[in-house]
């Protein structure tokens, strides 16, 4: 089984992926997107962490070049092992968009498909979803900022709206949650999607 957790910075996605580990106690696979395999360790640095200043077409590309590598080392074993994903190509599309709003969501959708082996996973999808007051909250809590975070509130809250649009556009049944709420209710609803 493949499960992807979607959601912009600051929801609570590792939190409910570490409630559902611990409640299934079953050897599930905990990986993310940038940085589920050594070079995507690498990009994650370059992309988040480092002072690169790339331009946001290199960005596309480094976090296409992530997304099929982790997909030929790691996703495309789903039907052999179970595994959870901290984000998807969903959110490699709605943070894309994003950023440059001259670019096509068919183009985005098809190189997507490319790095993932030619086809959307057959996954189940949680997509968290934040109010901008929560949001500012958390973020403001939390303190240290990757360079994505550092785009500030009205980008990330436009990626959480480019995301929700990809979901209509593609069809996908996602299990999309309000993460204003109560960690253990959210858990709870998680986990009978999950089943």
């Amino acid at each position: 089984m493949l499960i992807f957790f979607e959601g912009i910075d600051g929801v609570g996605k590792s939190t409910q992926i570490e409630l559902l580990k611990s409640v299934y106690n079953k050897n599930y696979l905990i990986t993310k997107e940038p940085g589920g395999t050594l070079l995507g360790e690498k990009l994650r640095e370059i992309l988040l962490e480092s002072d690169f200043k790339i331009s946001k077409t290199a960005e596309l590309f480094l976090f296409l070049a992530d997304r099929a590598e982790h997909f030929e080392k790691v996703l495309k074993f789903s039907d052999k092992k179970d595994i959870i994903c901290d984000r998807s190509f969903v959110s490699g599309i709605a943070y894309a968009l994003a950023n440059e709003q001259n670019l096509d969501i068919n183009d985005l959708i098809n190189l997507n498909k490319i790095a993932l082996g030619g086809k959307i996973p057959n996954a189940k999808f949680i997509f968290l979803k934040i109010s901008k007051d929560n949001l500012r909250f958390r973020l403001e809590n939390r303190g240290n900022f990757d360079k994505i975070e550092e785009r500030g509130l009205e980008y990330l809250m436009k990626v959480q709206k480019n995301m929700s649009e990809i979901f209509k556009i593609l069809k996908i049944d996602a299990l999309e949650i309000d993460a204003n709420g109560d960690i253990n209710e959210i858990h709870k609803k998680i986990k009978e999607f999950v089943k």
